[in-house]
């Protein structure tokens, strides 16, 4: 887990171990669909990513673009949180941050953030994928996300809006991503919170009746 700052191996570790038994828990019929899914940004940035009409228990996930354990997380259990939302059984709600006060790392995030906030709904998803396929590494010395490389991240995820290339050049939703970074109070990433509630063992998310 990131630290603003530094890396907390063992913070990180136990959530991806938590979450990872979420999706044990929870359990995936055949034939789950998420065709019924619908991705809707929020006015503080965020992304919500829900199944109309579903009475499911919320999942905030906080996450820099630039922080390795949050690409991990993405990785190991990304699809698995998607078709668990096509389900039903599970709404998410992504919130970009910016965690670190190093650079090149903070540059790094801001500009993947920003850039971020310029992709239509239908291709945010995608274009996430894209961020995590290109962190830059070695973590906390390379520079990347670089303008350039976001349009392109863009144009490969399916954006075709003719203002998209200059929302993200000129990054004008980068004041608008930190006024609200500035607003969300955690300790590291990613950070889990069920239900508005941490995430620290499973009994939280039994009671909320997400296992089958």
């Amino acid at each position: 887990m990131e630290r603003r700052g530094r890396s907390k191996m063992v913070g990180a570790f136990v959530a991806l171990a938590v979450l990872a038994g979420l999706l044990i828990i929870a359990g995936l019929p055949k034939g789950s669909s998420a065709q019924d899914v619908k991705l809707v940004r929020r006015a503080d940035g965020s992304m919500l990513l829900a199944r109309p009409g579903a009475n499911a228990p919320v999942l905030d996930l906080f996450e820099d673009f630039d922080c390795p354990f949050c690409k991990e997380l993405h990785e190991t259990s990304g699809r698995r949180l998607e078709q668990m939302v096509g389900e039903g059984k599970l709404a998410v709600v992504f919130h970009t941050v910016t965690i670190f006060t190093d650079e090149p790392s903070r540059s790094n995030s801001i500009r993947a953030a920003a850039a971020a906030r310029c992709v239509p709904s239908a291709n945010w998803l995608a274009f996430r994928d894209k961020l995590y396929g290109m962190q830059p590494a070695p973590h906390g010395q390379a520079t990347g996300y670089t303008v350039e490389e976001l349009v392109a991240a863009g144009r490969s995820a399916g954006v075709t809006d003719a203002g998209f290339e200059q929302c993200v050049t000129s990054q004008r939703h980068a004041g608008k991503h930190l006024e609200d970074n500035a607003k969300i109070r955690i300790d590291g990433t990613p950070t889990l919170l069920l239900d508005g509630q941490p995430i620290r063992d499973l009994s939280a998310i039994e009671q909320q009746g997400t296992s089958v």
